[in-house]
């Protein structure tokens, strides 16, 4: 038995210059981080002598002869990607829902990765974690995928993410006093809408957009590097929120699908309760949404969003790790 957990993840700027669309040419950055939430995926060898080859166990349950009538997009692609050809159970369990913007569903192919290499002995580098999910999601599923959630949840940690023209990347770990950093995960706040969405549709349309949105991309890229700023010196935290707030007017804008009434008075109602700023998660559409609000505001943004989870959290630096790890033979081998 091999149990993977992979952590998801929080992107606070620079999202959008993720897209192959984008940084190919003009370069994009993110500064995002991952947190104590998680996608776990287990997996063993599955004995002969069943009638069916493989067994998943995620949200539904399928019992399947060959990898081809696997239904679950990216566990059929990620076993045919590795040539494995034993069959399989496999279990998904993850602590917060998918589809919410928090790079559930990265957290899931990388996480599949990292269980099946360990299934067979090889302990596969984060680097090439992310590689081959990118690879999976983008050129073999054919998804509108950027790049970050997969870099974020094989590497772990708070990070700024560079991507570069020839599709590399460059990632930078944010090293700021213990004080520092407890200051800001104090400042965050984060609220489940209740609403999930797909977001590759709402991607299609912001990378559809993008040769319309220069001026906007380009300010959210540079932000990246302001909000680095703001919290690596000694300016006011608050003002990391106002640059959030920023960044929301400026995303919401890239296509009318990443917001709605809904998320806008869920918004408004966080910000006539004090809090200084904020952004949804993701793609957009729905999901979680990120609040800033110095802590002795927090109570009244709470009771004003009584209605929603709250939901505790705080960062984490290790990505995908094997946290089980008893290997049983391969059916057939001796």
């Amino acid at each position: 038995m091999i149990i993977s957990r992979t952590p998801f993840r929080i992107s606070f700027f620079g999202g959008g210059t993720d897209y192959p669309a984008w940084f190919r040419e003009n370069g994009g950055a993110v500064l995002a981080t991952t947190f104590n939430k998680y996608c776990y995926i287990s997996c063993r060898f599955l004995p002969p002598f069943f009638e069916y080859k493989h067994r998943l166990v995620y949200s539904k349950v399928e019992v399947v002869n060959n990898t081809a009538e696997i239904q679950h997009p990216a566990v059929r692609a990620t076993l045919e990607f590795m040539g494995i050809k034993e069959g399989l159970e496999i279990h998904h369990d993850g602590d917060l829902p998918a589809r919410t913007g928090l790079g559930s569903s990265s957290a899931f192919t990388v996480g599949m990765l990292n269980t099946l290499y360990a299934l067979q002995g090889v302990m596969c580098t984060k680097r090439r974690l992310a590689s081959e999910a990118i690879h999976i999601e983008r050129n073999i599923l054919k998804e509108n995928v950027g790049s970050q959630d997969q870099i974020l949840a094989a590497l772990g940690g708070f990070n700024k993410i560079e991507f570069l023209d020839n599709d590399e990347f460059i990632e930078t770990p944010i090293t700021i006093t213990k004080d520092r950093l407890h200051g800001l995960q104090s400042n965050l706040m984060l609220f489940f809408t209740g609403i999930s969405r797909n977001a590759t549709d709402i991607a299609k349309k912001k990378i559809e957009n993008i040769p319309k949105k220069q001026k906007e991309l380009k300010i959210m890229r540079e932000m990246v590097d302001e909000a680095l700023a703001i919290i690596s010196g000694r300016d006011c935290l608050s003002k990391f929120g106002e640059l959030l707030h920023e960044s929301w007017l400026l995303k919401r804008g890239l296509t009318e699908e990443i917001s709605n009434s809904r998320i806008d008075e869920i918004y408004e109602a966080a910000r006539c309760s004090g809090a200084v700023g904020g952004k949804l998660l993701g793609a957009g559409g729905g999901g979680f949404l990120l609040i800033f609000a110095r802590p002795e505001q927090q109570p009244v943004i709470r009771e004003r969003l009584k209605e929603l989870f709250c939901i505790p959290f705080e960062f984490e630096t290790q990505g995908s790790q094997i946290v089980v790890y008893q290997p049983d033979m391969i059916p057939g081998n001796t």
